[in-house]
């Protein structure tokens, strides 16, 4: 079973333009990208919400439950790192091969997770990375090989370190990158012709959801 995961942390949305609440900013991103995800056909969906603090995984957690369809499993977790918490969680829920997508994507075209999942066909690893460093989602074959193990989609080296990492150069596969909405001036990189990220489109252009 092949299922892919928006990875929703503390740090997503943070930083929005002015006069937008970041914890709006980061329900209207979130959103999106579980849009994204949720209409992948042949992939189950599910959320990720991941924090440090019991606490603060349970807030997320809340929050991405009301974000999604019924049924689609959200998975609260703490402590370790994100990537690797999530990739496990998938394991049990019956995933061979999974998916991690930053919520912070949600004008991802459907196309590249596509081409992540097609790249497992020859390796164990495969990435989008993000303009400005780090990586938009990384997927993998069940269990993931223990080398991918503590990367984090937000290290500006993420890619450089699993390529270090892999024991060979087809293990790890590169699908063309896309951008993060991680800085207010990130959102000039929407583009307005593409389809989706409704939810976020109108909270930009009208202040509300």
């Amino acid at each position: 079973m092949r299922m892919a995961a928006v990875l929703i942390t503390p740090g997503t949305g943070t930083a929005p333009p002015p006069g937008i609440d970041p914890g709006t900013f980061q329900s209207v991103l979130s959103e999106d990208t579980y849009d994204v995800v949720a209409d992948l056909e042949q992939c189950a969906p599910a959320v990720a919400a991941w924090a440090e603090r019991p606490d603060a995984a349970d807030r997320l957690a809340a929050a991405a439950t009301d974000l999604t369809w019924p049924g689609t499993p959200v998975l609260r977790l703490t402590g370790g790192a994100p990537l690797s918490r999530t990739l496990a969680a998938l394991r049990d829920h019956g995933a061979e091969e999974a998916a991690v997508i930053a919520a912070d994507a949600p004008d991802l075209p459907r196309l590249l997770i596509g081409k992540l999942f097609r790249a497992l066909g020859g390796a164990a690893v495969a990435v989008c990375p993000a303009d400005g460093g780090g990586l938009v989602a990384l997927a993998a074959r069940i269990p993931a090989p223990a080398w991918a193990d503590g990367v984090d989609l937000d290290a500006p080296d993420a890619l450089a370190r699993l390529s270090t990492l892999c024991p060979e150069r087809r293990a790890l596969s590169a699908v063309p990158g896309w951008h993060r909405i991680r800085t207010p001036a990130d959102i000039s990189r929407l583009d307005p012709g593409l389809e989706g990220w409704e939810v976020t489109r109108s909270l930009l252009s009208t202040g509300r959801r």
